[in-house]
């Protein structure tokens, strides 16, 4: 249900934006607002508190936000609390910046390492993914582990490339196990 809940508005929003050419400023503006109802947890605890009536959290909203953010996000926010839903406001603003960079064609690629890449090599490995994916730009993250022994292991959503040397040991050893010695 909370994923057809931030869907559904992630979408609406998604298409105000498009439709009134503001999608980069509504892209700022919603990771604005995500970043201030992460850092701020007392703010979250009263939208959240099922006591605070209902009229009181759009006052405070409208205080808040009003003025500072553009009509657009502070219409948005108050709708989605008049609605109770403004415990989905996180993931409806993920959707939104999901949905977003996969509009604009920039993807974001999780990189783990067994030891820290040097720059001519995360260049080599973002050139490769742009070579081999539908991207016109990556989000990179790096990441060291060193259990992964050598190798890379590169997620892209749902996606997983692993060349790691610890899988390789892993898959060796099940196919060692299978064997039958006489």
């Amino acid at each position: 249900m909370a994923k057809l809940v931030s869907t559904t508005y992630g979408d609406a929003l998604f298409e105000l934006a498009l439709e009134e050419n503001k999608l980069n400023a509504m892209l700022e503006e919603v990771s604005g607002v995500k970043e201030i109802l992460l850092e701020n947890e007392e703010l979250t605890r009263v939208l959240l508190h099922p006591e605070v009536d209902k009229n009181e959290k759009i006052r405070l909203i409208e205080n808040i936000f009003k003025g500072r953010c553009s009509d657009d996000m502070t219409g948005f926010l108050v709708l989605v609390t008049e609605k109770g839903r403004q415990k989905d406001l996180i993931p409806i603003f993920d959707y939104f910046i999901h949905k977003t960079k996969e509009y604009q064609g920039i993807g974001t690629a999780h990189v783990t390492s067994a030891i820290p890449l040097s720059d001519t090599q995360k260049e080599a490995v973002e050139t490769r993914l742009l070579a081999l994916t539908r991207y016109e730009r990556f989000e990179m993250d790096y990441q060291v582990d060193p259990a992964l022994i050598g190798g890379l292991v590169i997620r892209i959503e749902d996606r997983v490339i692993d060349s790691s040397i610890r899988t390789q040991l892993f898959e060796m050893k099940k196919t060692l196990t299978k064997i039958q010695l006489q």
